[in-house]
C-alpha cells in the first residue's frame, strides 16, 4: 500500500513548542484532550470542556490557546477532520516525497540536519557496558521529560506517561533497562541543554549555519531497529506513513510487523518522530509514552499547520 499526505512546504512549517509556555499547561491540554477526542461526535463547546477541567471558560481558552495556538472549537474542528487518514491519503510515499524533495528548510528539528550516528554492532551487544549516560527530569511542552545523553550525544529522550499510571522512577527504570550495564549519572545542568536545543525554533532565517544547530544523536540499538529509526527521521513535519511503508522502504516488504516493534522501541521521542507512524487504515497504532500524548503532538502540528494555512 502505498500512502502519503498532502506535501507541505518546509518553509510554512511552525517552529517548535514554546519553552516559555508553563509546563502545567500541558496537563491541562492533555486531559482536555482525552475528553475531546473521546466527545468529539457531540462537538462539546468551551463551556462543556471548561467544566470537565473544573475552570472558568475564560481561563479554559485562554490557556488551551496559549498552548497550541487555536481555540478549543478550531481544535475539535482539526480532530474531527480525522487527519490520521488524511495523512495517509494520496499515491505517493512520503519517504520518496522526501528523497526528492531534500529535508532542509524552516520547522522543527528533525526537518532540518539532525546528526547522528549508532553504536556498532559490538557495542550493542554489551549493553552499554563503559558507556558513562547523564540523565535528568525536566518540564517540557508536552509533559515532564527524562533526558538521557552522553559525551557523544543525545540518547534518549521519554515522557512520563500518565495514563499507564508511569512516575519518574518507573520512567527512568525503563530507559536504564535498555542499557543495563551503563553508569548513569544524575545531571540535571548538562541534560536540561539538550532539551532546550531539541525545543527551540529552528528557523532558518535564526542566523546560525546548519551545522551549528544541529544535535548529535547517539542511536542505539540493533541494525535492523537503528535503519528504522534512520527512516523515521526522514518523515518531515506534517507527513506520516505507516508500519507498511518503512517496511518496504527497508527491502523488506513482508516486515511491518517488526518495524512496529522496532518504532515502539525508539528511545529518542520526538526528534526521532515515531509519532507519525500510522497504521495502514489510518488508525492512531501505539505509542510507548501514551496515546494521548500521540494525539497531543500530532494535534498540535495539525493545528499550528492549519493556522499557518488559513
Amino acid at each position: 500500500m502505498t500512502v502519503a499526505r498532502k506535501l507541505i512546504r518546509p518553509d510554512l512549517l511552525a517552529d517548535a513548542p514554546d519553552m516559555a509556555v508553563p509546563s502545567s499547561d500541558y496537563d491541562l491540554v492533555r486531559r482536555a484532550l482525552s475528553f475531546l477526542s473521546d466527545a468529539w461526535i457531540a462537538q462539546p463547546n468551551l463551556e462543556a470542556l471548561a467544566g470537565h477541567l473544573n475552570m472558568s471558560p475564560a481561563h479554559c481558552q485562554k490557556v488551551f490557546k496559549r498552548w497550541c495556538g487555536l481555540s478549543p472549537k478550531d481544535f475539535v474542528a482539526a480532530l474531527t477532520l480525522d487527519h490520521a487518514r488524511q495523512m495517509l491519503d494520496g499515491k505517493a510515499s512520503v519517504l520518496e516525497a522526501a528523497h526528492e524533495s531534500g529535508l532542509s528548510g524552516a520547522g522543527r528539528l528533525h526537518d532540518l540536519f539532525v546528526s547522528h550516528h549508532a553504536v556498532t554492532p559490538g557495542d550493542y551487544q554489551k549493553r552499554g557496558a563503559g558507556l558513562e549516560i547523564s540523565y535528568g527530569f525536566h518540564d517540557s511542552p508536552f509533559g515532564r521529560a527524562l533526558v538521557a545523553a552522553t559525551s557523544r550525544g543525545l540518547v534518549g529522550l521519554a515522557f512520563v506517561n500518565e495514563d499507564a499510571g508511569d512516575d519518574d522512577e518507573a520512567t527512568f527504570e525503563d530507559i536504564r533497562q535498555r542499557w543495563p550495564n551503563a553508569c548513569f549519572t544524575s545531571d540535571e545542568v548538562t541534560t536540561s541543554g539538550y532539551l532546550a536545543q531539541v525545543f527551540a525554533s529552528t528557523s532558518n532565517d535564526c542566523g546560525a549555519k546548519p551545522d551549528e544547530r544541529a544535535i548529535r544523536l547517539v542511536l542505539i540499538g540493533s541494525d535492523f531497529e537503528v535503519r528504522v529509526w534512520e527512516t523515521l527521521l526522514k518523515i518531515p513535519t506534517g507527513r506520516a506513513v505507516s508500519y507498511g511503508d518503512i517496511a518496504k522502504h527497508l527491502g523488506k516488504p513482508s516486515a511491518a510487523r517488526a518495524v512496529g516493534t522496532a518504532v515502539g522501541r525508539n528511545p529518542i521521542s520526538f526528534v526521532v518522530p515515531c509519532h507519525r507512524v500510522l497504521r495502514a487504515d489510518g488508525g492512531l497504532g501505539g505509542y510507548h509514552w501514551g496515546i494521548t500524548r500521540k494525539r497531543a503532538i500530532i494535534g498540535w502540528e495539525a493545528a499550528r499547520l492549519q493556522k499557518i494555512q488559513q
